[in-house]
């Protein structure tokens, strides 16, 4: 790894952030993304736990709230206590939480928090400090704010959908991509948006409400479907693995010897020195037959990408990529600077030795109630100042009640009990 061998006695970027998340499975990864860098980030949890607790799949086929893999990697170096804020004493102890904190993370339906006695206007007058961010399907305003969501909804409405499918299959529809793409982008800006409130209130002292809708979140990444739209009143067509366009374009999926899809893009190449580089690497094959003809020379320089000649071209190509294992394909367009990959499945990587090794990126995580670790995604990014660091795996239900209510809050034992008994903890 690149970073320096004492980075556990680095600071972290956040570590002086103090944040409620109150977000359910919208929202999670926000606060996932600022405990990652360093903020002390507390679940408030209702008293059956975080709706994410609920989802499977679960470790070792066994449901329960502590079980959740989803739940487990959403919420690492994250705290969790229970408390029922639709209760009076409930809401009167979030009250005086928020007095001590930084931010609030949030994604209840549009004016729930307000019927509680909780929305931002109240909590900032407790605390004119607090930042509050707010992810929702579509926002705070408008006619859609009451409009219900999912995922499903978030890609649809959003527009990536329309841009995503398959041009091989006929009349086939949009399709949307798996892994709660769209929570995870609303929550990508959600953090954004947060981290600039956090600018603006330390040069002004003054907090703010930030409103995120996933729905407009997934709209900032419909790459040119809006562009095209605007302008010329065009729609892109979905193609296979590949962008949209307005004209359709040559796949760049290639299957090689040993049954494997490899991603050729960049076919054919862009620069007279990558294209004569490919062609002596295909002649060292014996298939470059009919590619050194000096016109291909010209065709390359003047950047045609269509006609007879490139349709013959791909032919060959497709033919030397299908004669030769995946990652041979792979690393030799590489090293004459072709942008080719093999298309993996994601738990592929883990033997990757580039992520696993040189850059450290799937940490082992202890559970130490399992007497086990486990192998975890790591961080996106590399700090050589402020590094990331997993400090612990996901809480336990409750984890956290004893020390952050009698700790941070002060109530007594017998307080504590009290709270439990009635089901406000």
């Amino acid at each position: 790894m690149t970073i320096s061998s004492n980075s556990q006695a680095q600071p972290m970027a956040l570590e002086d952030l103090v944040v409620l998340d109150l977000t359910d499975e919208k929202g999670m990864y926000m606060g996932k993304m600022l405990a990652d860098m360093g903020a002390k980030v507390t679940i408030v949890e209702p008293p059956e736990g975080h709706p994410a607790r609920h989802i499977g799949p679960f470790y070792q086929d066994k449901p329960d709230p502590n079980n959740s893999l989803l739940f487990w990697y959403h919420s690492t170096n994250k705290e969790s206590i229970t408390l029922d804020i639709t209760t009076p004493k409930g809401a009167q102890l979030m009250k005086e939480m928020v007095k001590k904190v930084d931010v609030v993370l949030e994604s209840f339906q549009p004016g729930y928090l307000d019927t509680l006695g909780l929305g931002y206007e109240t909590l900032s007058q407790i605390n004119p400090r607090l930042i509050m961010t707010s992810v929702t399907p579509f926002g705070q305003t408008g006619p859609y704010r009451d409009l219900k969501g999912s995922d499903l909804v978030a890609m649809a409405m959003g527009g990536p959908m329309a841009s995503s499918g398959y041009d091989h299959i006929s009349d086939a529809p949009p399709m949307r991509c798996d892994g709660w793409i769209g929570y995870a982008t609303g929550c990508n800006f959600g953090a954004i948006g947060t981290m600039t409130a956090i600018v603006y209130r330390d040069l002004t002292g003054q907090g703010q409400w930030v409103d995120v809708s996933i729905h407009e979140s997934l709209s900032c990444t419909t790459e040119a479907a809006m562009p095209n739209w605007f302008f010329d009143r065009k729609v892109p067509i979905r193609q296979t693995g590949r962008h949209h366009g307005l004209t359709p374009t040559p796949s760049t999926q290639f299957t090689s010897s040993d049954g494997k899809l490899v991603n050729g893009f960049d076919i054919p190449p862009r620069s007279l020195d990558r294209w004569n580089r490919m062609v002596s690497w295909m002649d060292e094959k014996e298939m470059a037959e009919g590619l050194k003809d000096e016109k291909y020379k010209e065709l390359i320089s003047q950047g045609v990408r269509s006609g007879p000649e490139m349709d013959f071209l791909r032919e060959r190509i497709t033919d030397f990529i299908s004669s030769q294992p995946a990652d041979e394909s792979y690393h030799g367009g590489q090293e004459i600077r072709l942008a080719w990959a093999v298309i993996r499945s994601p738990e592929e990587n883990l033997d990757d030795e580039h992520f696993r090794d040189d850059r450290g990126f799937f940490p082992q995580v202890e559970h130490p109630e399992l007497q086990k670790s486990f192998v975890y995604p790591g961080a996106p990014a590399i700090f050589s100042r402020t590094p990331w660091r997993m400090r612990r795996r996901a809480p336990l239900l409750g984890e956290d009640n004893e020390k952050f209510f009698s700790g941070e809050m002060g109530l007594t034992h017998e307080e504590l009990v009290l709270l439990r008994e009635s089901k406000v903890v």
